[in-house]
């Protein structure tokens, strides 16, 4: 049975925070809040987390997992961001954006893409993920909450308890939090593409 915790969205509680953070250092698979809808998600490295989350979503192993990043520093981390990129991204960062980047020797190779070794990068603007994101210091391996069938991530925080208690280890309300995936460009080649139109603004990069 997953554990639940309330955590208010605009100020997160820094004693719920760290509950959180310890269920995912401890291989957990949480479902929390973002700026654009709720998202599965667990640690980097967390192999059985991420199968968990592939099982849930029932996706196979090409399915394109994003990285949820604090800041623009550690998005260089994980992936090589050229000048034009990088004024890119601090223009719009945080926001309901995510970014395929070309993966950097970091980046675990279950994580990219198999045949282009990308990776999807955001920096989301959400003060519970970001509080967690610190209290973490690492990124989050994540998924959008879209489940089999579906078209439209779950945004009912009852339907997501009875659907998936049984099934995660950690279940975050923050209440509603948005119905759109995020905006999805391309900027592997360094200049930007539109791949996907979702909650951010496709425009500045069309």
């Amino acid at each position: 049975m997953a554990l639940l915790l309330s955590i208010h969205p605009l100020n997160p509680q820094p004693r719920l925070i760290q509950q959180a953070a310890r269920v995912i250092r401890e291989g957990g698979v949480v479902v929390y809040p973002t700026d654009s809808a709720y998202a599965l998600g667990c640690a980097v490295g967390n192999k059985s987390g991420m199968e968990s989350i592939q099982r849930i979503r029932q996706v196979d192993k090409s399915h394109n997992f994003t990285l949820m990043c604090r800041d623009l520093s550690e998005i260089a981390t994980y992936a090589r961001v050229d000048n034009s990129s990088y004024r890119l991204l601090k223009a719009h960062t945080p926001a309901p954006y995510t970014f395929i980047l070309k993966a950097t020797s970091d980046v675990p190779r279950l994580l990219q893409h198999p045949k282009r070794k990308t990776i999807g990068i955001r920096v989301p603007e959400h003060p519970v993920i970001a509080a967690l994101l610190a209290e973490l210091d690492a990124p989050l391996l994540s998924s959008t909450l879209i489940l089999p069938g579906e078209t439209d991530p779950l945004t009912d925080m009852d339907e997501i308890q009875q659907r998936l208690k049984h099934q995660v280890d950690l279940i975050i309300d923050s209440g509603f939090c948005g119905l759109e995936a995020t905006t999805v460009i391309d900027l592997e080649d360094g200049a930007p593409r539109v791949l996907r139109r979702g909650k951010g603004d496709p425009a500045p990069f069309e």
